[in-house]
């Protein structure tokens, strides 16, 4: 039975620790947009823009170094690494940015409904990214490829 569970968690580790650490990246967002819409009282935009800014950094930490396990500090890589990162992401965050725009200040949704919806929706998205496109070349590396 231990070995069923090893090698299940050896198969699926780097999903299970997105996922964990999605959740952790999507409650900060969520937490932050809320502090910055609500107590703070600011425009539905800025707040998107402020909690996206810090759960991206939040997010590429937790990538690097916990979930893709990207060890390589060589200047050019890191470059790369948080180019790639950041690019990708700028694309969800436009994303997330837009359809709060759209839902809340055209359409009158609910923000925080929206903002939970959105997440599950990017959060998706940027798996992708970073497995196939920002974290690929240190696992080709790391596989002997």
């Amino acid at each position: 039975m231990y070995e069923k569970r090893l090698e299940l968690w050896k198969k699926y580790r780097e999903m299970i620790l997105y996922v964990i650490f999605g959740g952790a990246t999507t409650l900060v967002n969520i937490v932050v947009y809320y502090i910055c819409a609500h107590p703070c009282r600011i425009k539905v935009v800025p707040s998107s823009v402020i909690a996206w800014i810090v759960s991206v950094v939040f997010a590429y930490i937790t990538n690097k170094l916990w979930v893709f396990h990207s060890t390589e500090m060589d200047y050019r890589v890191l470059l790369r690494e948080v180019l790639s990162f950041f690019s990708a992401r700028l694309l969800t965050g436009i994303l997330d940015v837009g359809a709060m725009q759209l839902f809340v200040n055209v359409l009158g949704w609910n923000d925080m409904a929206v903002k939970v919806c959105l997440n599950i929706v990017v959060i998706v998205l940027n798996y992708i990214a970073s497995k196939f496109l920002i974290f690929k070349k240190v696992r080709q590396k790391e596989e002997g490829r």
